[in-house]
């Protein structure tokens, strides 16, 4: 025990300048939300943004490498993938080993700073600038320099960052109100990072940035990422301070239990683990497993297509009217037209995508919304030079792609709990490797697709006015990139979801899932506790937890500032009570209103007559039929499964959906 203790002292983080600044037990709006939430990843996150949209205009417009590294240029992002994707699994695993006093995730921020610093600068400082057409040394050492700070950024940099951030809100609390919260600012910020990026940057870029004049655009990108790296860093260190990692404390407080409960622990743990082949085995079976993994790479290339090719067409394709000229500023400008525009049915999206699922189901809403999106990329190819058509086309496959944006997570678990019931044991961690490394290199492969496609139609940087001047050949291939590519991968994922019936069997997988839990719980001799009951025991525990830190707080502060705990304490409670009359007076008007509707809708159907009535029931009894034959054949498909991979059947009572 005491070289364990030994030990613990040794780590780096576990100092107190690494000490978080949040010391309360519940997760807040204010400071935790809105600072370490929200105003930290929105900063750290910029940087990623602005460079997922814009390193490849740097290289083409800036640098002008299409003509004398076309080569270097097309197979960078591409070869890349392979270190991006190892990065990503890497950093996972060290977060997996990686225990302080700080968390496990947080510290791992602290060490993408470094990092980061180095790989802007490789990238944007340090590499030299020429406008020779032609390879020379200088030419060779910046390709040295951009390969170099490419892989620190998107393999090792921003992984330490990106992997780490996303762990936080689990790791943030037990409080599924607390969590929820967390999880709405996280989504909030990620949208609100790429919107500076995609719908403010674009009338910038065009100013200053991507002006025509190389040598002028290559300095004011070097004063632009220095502001870059003091923003990204400001972030970072403000995440830090400003979250908690409540899960990770727990569990470190665990470790410091007696040698031999460690040991049963370890144990235990070890017959619970699920080897990594096994995983593959159960996952590579699965065809429900293969249609969503399937999706998700479709997904992401499609939309990684568009996202990186926005830019050229916008360029490519449009000419300014009144000059009759392809400038930059009015490519850039449409730009961020057009990301504005595109930006309306997403949120639109946000609202009925949940409410439309729960109606039809998460699969069949992202089959309807991709036929919506292969719908609107259609409309892209009547006018591609039209700017109107294509804001059109746009609107309506951002609309299409909705479901798939919000309900595709969701579905993803339905699959993981289908394999669970299936197999006894769950397959998270192969998967999520998969998904990770899917987020993580589609934007190398979508990047280098580009890039081919830019070095075949022989794309070279604006003049020095800053103008673009098109061929035929440009203007024929960039709509299949820009609009074409997303639209055909909607179109595949249209052909794939006619086979996801995953859903079918949710009621079922969760009825499975519990009766192996009670089977295991009483071969092990011990209390079968259901997960709903075991997650209002830990809720119940986790609010009387709460409730002590607040009132030694309340205590702490009163002491400091010379305050009466008594009367404090008195204040709190009348304001608590307040809430929660408030909150009952609110409940006790929607109950009233609940029950006014279902006594309007007896009396409706009272008035109806005898005949009319006798409708209604002969509809809801032939309704009740059908379903009752649906489920017959989902349960007898389910056991068939389940005998397939020796598991216990189901008895005929437990078709009935929940």
């Amino acid at each position: 025990m005491e070289n364990n203790s030994v030990k613990k002292k040794k780590s780096f983080f576990d100092g107190p300048l690494f000490r978080t600044r949040i010391k309360s037990a519940n997760a807040k709006l204010f400071p935790e939300g809105v600072i370490g939430y929200f105003i930290g990843p929105t900063l750290a996150l910029l940087t990623n943004s602005i460079l997922a949209a814009y390193l490849n205009q740097y290289m083409t417009d800036v640098l002008n490498m299409t003509t004398w590294a076309p080569e270097f240029f097309k197979w960078l992002p591409v070869v890349s993938v392979i270190f991006v994707v190892l990065g990503n699994i890497v950093v996972g695993r060290l977060m997996d080993k990686c225990k302080t006093k700080a968390g496990k995730a947080r510290p791992l921020m602290l060490v993408a700073i470094p990092l980061a610093i180095l790989a802007l600068l490789l990238l944007f400082v340090l590499a030299p600038f020429t406008t020779d057409t032609v390879a020379t040394e200088k030419h060779m050492l910046s390709m040295i320099f951009i390969a170099i700070g490419y892989n620190l950024w998107f393999a090792i940099a921003y992984p330490f960052y990106f992997t780490s951030h996303s762990a936080l809100v689990n790791l943030s609390t037990r409080n599924s109100k607390d969590r929820s919260l967390l999880a709405t600012i996280a989504n909030a910020t990620a949208l609100a990072a790429m919107g500076a990026s995609s719908m403010v940057l674009p009338f910038l870029a065009g100013r200053f940035l991507l002006t025509g004049d190389l040598q002028a655009s290559y300095n004011a990108w070097k004063i632009f990422v220095i502001a870059l790296i003091i923003v990204n860093t400001l972030g970072i260190i403000i995440e830090f301070y400003f979250t908690r990692e409540r899960i990770t404390e727990e569990s470190f407080k665990k470790e410091e239990t007696s040698e031999g409960d460690t040991a049963a622990l370890k144990t235990e743990e070890k017959k619970k683990t699920v080897s990594l082949g096994q995983q593959i085995k159960a996952c590579f079976k699965d065809k429900y497993w293969w249609i969503i993994i399937v999706f998700f790479f479709l997904y992401q290339l499609g939309g990684m297509l568009k996202n990186i090719s926005q830019p050229y067409y916008c360029k490519l394709m449009f000419m300014d009217e009144k000059l009759g000229v392809y400038s930059n500023q009015y490519g850039q400008d449409l730009m961020g037209t057009l990301s504005i525009i595109g930006a309306i049915p997403t949120a639109l999206g946000m609202v009925i995508a949940w409410p439309l699922s729960n109606k039809i189901g998460k699969g069949k809403a992202i089959l309807f919304g991709s036929i919506l999106a292969v719908i609107g990329g259609a409309i892209g190819f009547i006018a591609p030079t039209n700017f109107y058509v294509v804001v059109a086309s746009f609107v309506i496959k951002a609309l299409g792609s909705t479901p798939a944006m919000y309900l595709s997570l969701a579905l993803l678990a339905d699959v993981l709990d289908h394999q669970e019931a299936m197999h006894g044991f769950r397959t998270d961690g192969f998967t999520m490797t998969i998904y990770g490394a899917i987020m993580a290199g589609m934007t190398g492969i979508a990047t280098g697709v580009l890039n081919i496609v830019l070095d075949a139609i022989d794309y070279v940087a604006p003049d020095a006015a800053g103008l673009f001047h098109p061929t035929a050949l440009m203007q024929n291939v960039m709509p299949w990139v820009f609009i074409g590519g997303e639209t055909l991968c909607y179109a595949v994922i249209v052909i794939i979801f006619l086979f996801m019936g995953v859903e079918k069997f949710t009621a079922l997988d969760h009825r499975a899932i519990v009766k192996d839990q009670r089977a295991k719980a009483e071969a092990e001799g011990r209390e079968y506790v259901d997960p709903a009951t075991e997650l209002a025991l830990q809720e119940e525990e986790s609010n009387r937890e709460s409730e002590k830190q607040r009132v030694a707080e309340l205590k702490a502060k009163c002491e400091k500032k010379g305050l009466n705990f008594e009367e404090e304490e008195a204040k709190y409670q009348a304001v608590l009570a307040a809430k929660q009359e408030a909150a009952e007076a609110k409940k006790a008007a929607a109950d009233a209103k609940k029950k006014a509707a279902e006594d309007a809708k007896i009396a409706a159907y009272n008035a109806l007559s005898e005949q009319q009535r006798a409708d209604i029931e002969a509809k809801k009894a032939a309704k009740a039929e059908k379903q009752a034959k649906k489920d017959a054949v989902a349960l007898a498909d389910f056991n068939r499964l389940r005998a397939k991979y020796n598991q216990a059947p189901l008895e005929a009572e437990s078709a009935v959906a929940e």
